[in-house]
């Protein structure tokens, strides 16, 4: 049983990816190939925004954005701090300041009620400028874009959709990657639609901002590449990786229904099995793009006994995020302390996550609930 099968979607397309492969090595343009706009086409279609700028990695789509709105020292940027560390690394990379916002106990996401409370922190401190919100949409669920966009527009703050495990889900009628102002998402193999190698990509609506996004992946690059109008960083999209990912995104609509069904059936077989695990909430109007079915244990040794039990089926296992982001090493200039935001360290505690890809059979589903109870 595999955790993420990717041979399994590899064999229902092996042929096209190998065509559209070819394709490359007849052209040569490995950089920045014809394959990248047809997919930067295709993707903005897909989302729903005007433009798409592809990029070589998720973390290098949340830096374009920090970029393009010329966010530095002084700045803050608020953020969750239950999420994966390059959402807050490009923020400390470029000078400026995390400020995390602790989550939402029943989605994971950021609690656009605390983001309120974060800002005001801020504005009293009067040492800090507040500029951005990097809203984070965990295990592929929208994080709550009505909420965080407005309560940004209040405060003159731009918003960063962080869609590196959500493309693919939905928010009230609209998909992720466009309900901010830029939304940035990874094509990492593992992810809903994942390359082979590193990948990302930025989608906005506003023209300007493209043409902006477009310079700062090719080293700020103005009318030719001798000529640096500002400063950027090597960004592109590998020409293959387009070509892979223009395969797979032909299956990718029937994929998302596909994940749904794994997540139904996870929710019918666990209630059924009366386990005390608390799954995922997906509010009204909600899709996720289930990029992880992550489970709460009731307690951090109940998660142990959980994994003890899955571990001895044969059955793979991962925890995704033991440690919140503002008790990591890296942000300990920050200051924080354990208990400072107690939703996220009890979800690092209690969080474990369970095979889940479109390809996962019923049977399989059946023997992991089995497991877990035991």
């Amino acid at each position: 049983m595999q955790f993420i099968d990717l041979k399994a979607q590899q064999q229902l397309i092996r042929e096209k990816i190998e065509e559209n492969i070819k394709r490359v090595l007849d052209h040569g343009r490995y950089i920045m190939g014809p394959e990248i706009t047809e997919l930067e086409e295709k993707l903005a279609a897909y989302v729903g925004t005007r433009h798409a700028v592809g990029c070589a990695s998720g973390t290098d789509a949340l830096m374009m954005a920090l970029l393009a709105l010329e966010v530095g020292p002084g700045d803050a940027v608020f953020t969750s701090p239950f999420t994966f560390f390059a959402t807050a690394e490009v923020v400390g990379l470029l000078g400026a300041t995390p400020v995390f916002v602790d989550i939402d106990p029943a989605t994971f996401n950021l609690d656009p009620a605390k983001l309120v409370q974060a800002i005001e922190a801020v504005n009293q401190g009067q040492t800090l400028e507040p500029r951005a919100v990097i809203g984070v949409d965990l295990f592929g669920l929208p994080a709550d874009y009505d909420a965080i966009n407005q309560i940004a527009a209040g405060h003159g703050l731009a918003v960063i959709e962080d869609a590196a495990q959500s493309l693919g889900g939905v928010y009230k009628g609209r998909r992720a990657c466009s309900l901010a102002q830029m939304g940035c998402t990874s094509f990492f193999p593992a992810k809903p639609l994942g390359c082979y190698g590193d990948g990302g990509m930025v989608f906005c609506d506003d023209a300007q901002l493209d043409g902006l996004l477009r310079s700062l992946r090719v080293h700020g690059q103005g009318s030719d590449k001798y000529d640096n109008v500002r400063l950027g960083i090597n960004g592109r999209l590998d020409t293959i990786q387009a070509a892979v990912l223009l395969a797979k995104l032909e299956l990718l609509p029937r994929e998302m229904e596909q994940r749904q069904e794994v997540a139904e059936r996870y929710r019918d077989l666990m209630a059924r099995a009366g386990l005390a695990l608390t799954t995922p909430e997906v509010p009204e109007g909600y899709a996720s793009a289930w990029a992880q079915y992550s489970v709460l244990a009731q307690s951090q040794q109940a998660r142990q006994e959980f994994l003890d039990r899955l571990g001895k089926a044969g059955i793979p296992s991962a925890i995704y995020y033991p440690k919140p982001l503002h008790l990591q090493q890296a942000f300990a200039y920050l200051g924080h302390q354990p208990g400072d935001f107690p939703v996220s360290e009890s979800a690092g505690d209690r969080v474990f996550s369970l095979p889940m890809h479109p390809y996962l059979a019923a049977g399989d589903q059946e023997k992991i609930v089995a497991a877990l109870a035991g």
